[in-house]
């Protein structure tokens, strides 16, 4: 029974600073994760693990954390996989004691191996205090100050907080707001406490957003005591960059939470903002406005990540970038470019966009004279800047709700010279490339997003030529036009596979063949996603990108055949159906969740996404164990020529459509030469 004195003493250091300095400890939080969130039978298994110290100060550390020393009715087998994976990092020795609450008036030990018993509480012995903050949602997250913590990082003291499963610091400026059409800076700020707790506004986009907006979050499993902080005990960072064409999108974006990925896969995650439309990627032939301001505004960040993360408990020598849509745009720009070349050790590209029509601006890149009469020019004359003194000067001079809401957008890379020397990723010349190893794929169906829907009695000739697809190909045997009672979504159905070879599925296989023939990279692996969970708030040409309803099926039925669109990933990849308040739609859902998130964080902890049996097994992934065991591993595609065709149950397949994309001249030989 806690005394008036202890209840005092949780009175009063509750609401006192808590940081790893003061508690003069690491502090890691550690729970069986199963993506079920409340609704997990394991929801009770949070640990918070402290440094060894005396019973007495055990139980007064747990309380500076609003917590108590673990004890549950129902076992140590509820927080024993937590212990095994403390064994299996090499963090503790089999058979090592915690402190927990006290049994029958005397101090308590826990064992990795699952014993209970009493000790003297004069030993220096780690912590167990039970972890019992909120889980937080995508409409709700506790930021009270029993659950905040602090850092220390360059002089700076950033204050976040704890949910159920991870530590949260949001909003954190990264670089200086720059002047507009400037290359930022990062932020390094001097002596100054920084709150943490809620995201930094959004870059302008439309109506909405600011030009002060370059701010990032983190999530982490993991805060090192920085004194003592060991190399060996940092996680792995995965650096997420948003898509949304380069015009839209943020870091704040539930959707991609970084908390389960970060709990559950071991590894400290970022989300990054950078500036879009044209405030990210205007260039003026004026030998002053080079454009890539959006793309510099991911290297800042890389930047002060690599300066900032061992703080949060990353380590700044294992940064994997990854990114989806515009996203993984960015990731193929940031492995040709310069400026960022040994500032990451890996990349994912989700959905890269290339090849034809509208996919090509993300793979190719203008030069300032071609953006100019692309986008430049139309956007001077519509702001009457085009006789100014200063072209730029007149721009600077608008306000950014003008330039945000123009006709016009500049979204495009262009090469400046600095940030990209050449037209597209080179292919050719290991030198002239990032040499990480990379992870890229697509969904099956990623095209049917890219395309509107054709009119009724609209001819499958025609609706190529209004998407601006090689409408030559429509007699094409290879592209046959399906024959069903339903002519229009006949149309769509064929045009969706050609805009998926066109602009994913062709360009995504060649960068992948090209990039081990020509030994650009030092592994690749490659995927495609036959299962998906399409948002509701961005489903284009809906239903179509959604598991059927029926009268059994409320929420869609993934078994029947639906398109496998753009984005049907993310929720899987950041492991959060639950957390975004949707459904599992059948009993598929959440293993193949699990196992999608398991290989992401496998592939930035170890370079293969294979996650390790041992470290599967500490942890009681008893699904993607299972899955491993049954299906194999994922190969690399140098070796094997394969792919990995993520489904439940997944499997490595042979290349789709290779006749198709040499059809489109976009063969599997397109960058070998």
């Amino acid at each position: 029974m806690v005394n008036l004195a202890v209840a005092f003493l949780f009175l009063s250091i509750t609401n006192a600073a808590v940081s790893p300095t003061s508690l003069d400890s690491d502090i890691s939080i550690i729970i069986h994760n199963d993506l079920m969130e409340k609704e997990s039978p394991l929801s009770d298994s949070g640990i918070l693990v402290l440094d060894p110290r005396t019973w007495k100060e055990a139980t007064e550390s747990c309380l500076q954390l609003g917590a108590t020393l673990w004890g549950s009715k129902s076992g140590p087998e509820t927080i024993q996989s937590g212990l095994e994976f403390l064994t299996y990092l090499g963090k503790y020795a089999p058979g090592q004691r915690f402190w927990t609450a006290s049994k029958h008036q005397k101090p308590s030990t826990l064992s990795t191996n699952g014993q209970i018993q009493t000790s003297s509480a004069d030993k220096r012995l780690p912590v167990l205090c039970k972890q019992i903050a909120p889980y937080s949602n995508n409409t709700f997250q506790d930021t009270s100050e029993q659950w905040r913590v602090t850092v220390e990082s360059h002089s700076q003291r950033f204050t976040g907080f704890r949910d159920r499963v991870s530590f949260r610091f949001l909003g954190i400026r990264y670089a200086n707001k720059p002047r507009r059409w400037e290359y930022s800076q990062v932020y390094e700020g001097g002596n100054e406490d920084i709150s943490a707790l809620d995201y930094g506004s959004s870059c302008v986009q439309g109506t909405s957003g600011s030009e002060d907006c370059l701010f990032l979050n983190i999530w982490t499993p993991y805060l090192p005591q920085p004194t003592r902080a060991r190399k060996r005990d940092l996680k792995p960072v995965m650096l997420w960059i948003h898509g949304g064409a380069f015009t839209g999108g943020t870091s704040s974006d539930p959707t991609f939470d970084g908390g389960n990925l970060a709990s559950r896969g071991d590894v400290v995650v970022v989300a990054i903002n950078y500036r879009l439309g044209t405030f990210g990627f205007l260039a003026l032939d004026d030998g002053e406005t080079n454009g890539n301001y959006g793309l510099a505004d991911q290297i800042t960040a890389l930047e002060w990540v690599r300066r900032n993360i061992e703080a949060f408990g990353g380590d700044p020598d294992r940064i994997t970038i990854f990114g989806q849509s515009a996203g993984a745009g960015s990731v193929r720009a940031l492995l040709a470019s310069p400026k960022a070349r040994g500032k990451f050790a890996g990349a994912i590209m989700q959905s890269n966009l290339g090849g034809l029509a509208y996919g090509t601006t993300y793979s190719k890149y203008y030069t300032i004279s071609q953006e100019m009469e692309k986008v430049g020019k139309a956007i001077l004359e519509e702001t009457n800047c085009t006789q100014a003194a200063s072209q730029i000067g007149c721009l600077r001079d608008l306000p950014a709700s003008r330039i945000s809401n123009l006709a016009d957008s500049a979204r495009y890379l262009v090469v400046d010279g600095t940030y990209l020397q050449t037209a597209e990723l080179d292919l050719t010349h290991p030198e002239s490339t990032a040499h990480v190893p990379l992870m890229i794929g697509k969904m099956r169906d990623d095209g049917a997003a890219m395309i509107g829907y054709p009119s009724h009695g609209e001819t499958f000739k025609a609706f190529l030529n209004d998407t601006d697809l090689p409408d030559s190909i429509s007699s094409s045997p290879l592209f046959p036009l399906p024959s069903t009672s339903n002519a229009t979504l006949d149309v769509f159905n064929a045009s969706s596979r050609v805009a998926t070879d066109g602009m994913f599925r062709c360009i995504d296989a060649a960068t992948a063949y090209a990039g081990w023939k020509n030994r650009i990279f030092s592994d690749i692996f490659y995927y495609e996603f036959n299962r998906s969970y399409q948002m509701p708030d961005w489903s284009p040409n809906a239903p179509v990108c959604n598991a059927p309803i029926t009268e059994e099926w409320q929420h869609g039925d993934p078994s029947q055949e639906y398109f496998k669109c753009h984005s049907g990933e993310l929720y899987y990849v950041f492991g959060n159906i639950h957390r975004q308040g949707l459904t599992f739609r059948d009993a598929l859902d959440l293993p193949f969740g699990q196992y999608v998130l398991d290989s992401w964080a496998s592939f930035a902890r170890n370079a293969k996404p294979t996650p390790d049996s041992g470290l599967l097994k500490a942890r009681g992934y008893i699904n993607t164990t299972q899955e491993l065991e049954n299906n194999g591993s994922w190969e690399s595609f140098g070796k094997s020529g394969q792919m990995r065709l993520l489904q439940w149950p997944s499997g490595m397949s042979g290349l789709e459509d290779s006749e198709q994309c040499r059809e489109l001249n976009l063969a599997l030989d397109y960058y070998v030469h």
